[in-house]
């Protein structure tokens, strides 16, 4: 039942919202199907497989709101969770940041969100992929972790003001780690796509196990401010957090105004308009582009469009909530899903090339935030960091603590590579002067 077609889904809404008293209600129905597979030590560990539908009653009265869930459709069951929205609603305090539920809305269509690839993989399919990675790194005595998960999947809304919205996406996300016997060598790899007929698990596979077979006894370099390239997984695809996408989660108009970030002025105000990074950096967002195709309306039911952010170092948007759009009299953008920033045309191996001296980083992790003003974050280098010379990787170095600002990063700017996709972003490599290393550290 977890992909259901938009009358099938609108049907169910418009059932929901026939039970309700409340002065508003709007109902979301999310469905998702899809599964997973993980290896370690060169064998499939573990497998799953999810298949859900559920749904979220908002109920209001006045200023205050309720929501309740469900994920069984029968009639009794749909009364029952709108009953509950409606009982918390009349308990809840009045929100202070009320704003009546959204009306009709048009949104872009955006069909390359959802591909039948993807929606169709089966255990089969994973295990075959998985496979191809367990031999490569079999073959060549390296010991791998893996992890492969795709979904499918659909998000429905309806209110009682004329709000309807629909659409399906699809999603396939894979990572793997490759170690060396004696523990001193590691790489790492990571893709992921709407379409899995892109998806080459082996590709990744040995991309990991050659920076592994590279890595091996890493050389200790002193720590100081470096030229470094950063590949795109070092600067999006991090679970904890990551340097652009914490930038782009502080391009928020409210904590700007109040003070808490690095886009306040001092004495109030933001500093949408200010010319803040290098002319080389244009970052924008679009459901509808191809290669990241995504929800074109917000959770809220905002439509997303096409939105510049920064353009040639300039900011040029701030997102807000609704709320702070109409007490500010500002534009009212809701946040994007991914973004893409606009690079070069060099490849990685030739970003190398043109550097004399410098530092391959493959990817960062365990970032944590030091100073929000600032945006000043640290971390560490992992799974591959390469001293460069002449134009050529020399040997492993040792990884580094790092103290860094991607606002200050993306003020030294010397060379900007082919964007690619990662952790449904378009990110291009970087190579950037004076990226401050502040310690060494023995993981590896």
């Amino acid at each position: 039942m977890a992909i259901l077609s938009k009358d099938e889904a609108q049907n169910i809404l418009k059932k929901v919202l026939s039970f309700s008293t409340a002065d508003e209600c709007e109902v979301t129905l999310n469905g998702t199907t899809g599964g997973n597979v993980r290896s370690a030590r060169n064998a499939i560990s573990t497998s799953g497989a999810l298949d859900n539908v559920s749904l979220a009653v908002e109920s209001r009265f006045g200023k205050r709101s309720g929501v309740a869930t469900c994920n069984e459709f029968d009639d009794a069951t749909l009364r029952r969770c709108v009953q509950r929205a409606e009982e918390i609603a009349r308990l809840a305090p009045e929100n202070p940041d009320y704003v009546p539920l959204l009306g009709p809305q048009q949104y872009l269509a955006s069909p390359l969100s959802f591909a039948q690839s993807t929606a169709g993989i089966t255990p089969d399919y994973r295990a075959q992929q998985m496979a191809a990675t367990l031999q490569l790194c079999e073959l060549r005595k390296l010991s791998s972790a893996a992890f492969l998960e795709d979904s499918a999947g659909f998000v429905a809304k309806r209110n009682n003001k004329g709000l309807e919205a629909y659409q399906q996406a699809t999603d396939l996300t894979f990572s793997i780690t490759v170690r060396t016997p004696d523990g001193t060598g590691s790489g790492y790899a990571t893709a992921d796509y709407n379409d899995a007929s892109k998806f080459d698990a082996a590709r990744l596979a040995k991309t990991a196990a050659d920076k592994a077979a590279m890595s091996r006894q890493a050389k200790a370099l002193e720590p100081g401010k470096y030229t470094v390239i950063l590949e795109p997984a070092a600067l999006v695809a991090n679970s904890d957090a990551s340097l652009l996408g914490a930038m782009m989660g502080a391009m928020d108009a409210r904590s700007a105004d109040e003070g808490r970030s690095f886009l306040s002025k001092k004495g109030g105000g933001n500093k949408k308009g200010e010319k803040l990074f290098d002319e080389r950096v244009t970052i924008y967002s679009d459901p509808t582009y191809p290669e990241i195709a995504d929800l074109t309306f917000a959770g809220d039911g905002r439509p997303r469009q096409k939105t510049t952010w920064v353009e040639k170092g300039v900011v040029k948007n701030l997102y807000s909530s609704r709320f702070w759009a109409q007490k500010q009299g500002i534009p009212d953008l809701p946040p994007p899903g991914g973004f893409i920033m606009e690079g070069g045309t060099q490849s990685l191996e030739e970003m190398i090339k043109g550097t004399a001296k410098g530092i391959l980083v493959t990817r960062l992790w365990y970032i944590r935030p030091v100073d929000p003003q600032t945006l000043l974050y640290t971390g560490l280098t992992r799974d591959g960091t390469f001293y460069i010379e002449n134009g050529k990787i020399k040997h492993p170095i040792k990884n580094f603590r790092f103290n860094e600002s991607p606002i200050i990063m993306l003020n030294n700017l010397e060379a900007l590579g082919k964007p690619q996709r990662v952790a449904g972003n378009l990110v291009p490599p970087m190579k950037i002067r004076d990226f401050t290393f502040t310690s060494l550290s023995d993981a590896v």
